[in-house]
């Protein structure tokens, strides 16, 4: 057998049980093909520096981003879904609940806390996708109704992050109604006079969508989130025509007078702050 059809330079060789992985989560990459360093993404608030790309983010990174410090006390912290309707699909709706509680280290689709911004409180309620789907049930809708109570209390200052697939199936009726009761809560919010901005995310849609998310004084939204009722797939299959270039994207909706602003994360800060001292006609604060 002619030699050039064996090795005939082996060089340094790693055994295969001695071979080590490159560590997950060690790069991230964008939609577009952009490639960025963990740590680099981290540092440019999850948004890739080269497109643009605004990264889901929970409400860990969003309560950073927006507390002095990373200082905040969690309201209702320990508050979880029970099963009423003993609803089975696949598998119990408790065993659901128990599972993504394990898996994302949460109780429920939303955290809500209060803690300075800019030097003075406010209230912030953050959706979490990751909580099966960052879907709205009871728990979720109590716990927003509670947070406009402690700002309405305390005459605080609201700031709504949305991030949601919509209402939760399993609690059926009971998930439909706390579009209603979140509504009523923010109608008391704007009776008292205290500021309510609402932040859209990616994805926005369904029932958050139906009622606080696009109940606030000022609604503004990510570049390039989805903000809609129903998604582009069941719109394009009902309706049976083709949708216009970005549609229901942030820049779509703003241009279509469904919100006020769209704001990149490294501006949120200022921007949510900036709104609320326009709204109660107070000295900017810088």
């Amino acid at each position: 057998m002619s030699s050039w059809f064996k090795r005939q330079n082996k060089g340094i060789q790693t055994p295969t049980d001695e071979k080590k992985d490159t560590p997950k989560g060690l790069w991230y990459k964008t939609p577009s093909g952009k490639i960025i360093d963990s740590d680099d993404l981290k540092a440019h608030l999850y948004v890739s520096p080269e497109d643009g790309y605004h990264v889901r983010i929970g409400s860990a990174e969003y309560f950073e981003i927006l507390f002095d410090d990373n200082k905040f006390k969690e309201l209702d912290a320990k508050l979880t879904s029970k099963d009423p309707l003993k609803f089975v699909d696949t598998k119990k709706y408790t065993d659901r609940i128990k599972e993504a509680q394990k898996k994302t280290k949460l109780h429920d689709a939303v955290r809500t806390a209060v803690g300075k911004s800019l030097g003075k409180d406010l209230v912030i309620a953050a959706m979490d996708f990751s909580f099966i789907g960052g879907s709205m049930g009871s728990v979720v809708g109590e716990k927003i109704a509670r947070a406009i109570d402690y700002s309405i209390k305390n005459k605080l200052p609201f700031l709504m992050i949305s991030k949601s697939g919509g209402a939760r199936m399993q609690e059926a009726s009971l998930s439909l109604m706390q579009l209603v009761k979140t509504s009523a809560k923010l109608a008391q919010l704007a009776e008292a006079k205290i500021p309510y901005i609402s932040l859209c995310t990616d994805p926005t849609t369904g029932g958050t969508t139906a009622s606080y998310a696009m109940l606030g004084d000022i609604n503004i939204a990510e570049p390039n989130a989805l903000v809609a009722f129903a998604g582009p797939r069941v719109v394009k299959d009902t309706t049976g025509k083709d949708l216009p270039e970005g549609f229901q994207r942030s820049e779509f909706v703003l241009e279509h007078g469904f919100l006020d602003k769209i704001v990149e994360r490294k501006k949120l800060k200022e921007e949510v702050n900036l709104y609320i001292d326009l709204i109660l006609n107070q000295p900017i604060r810088k």
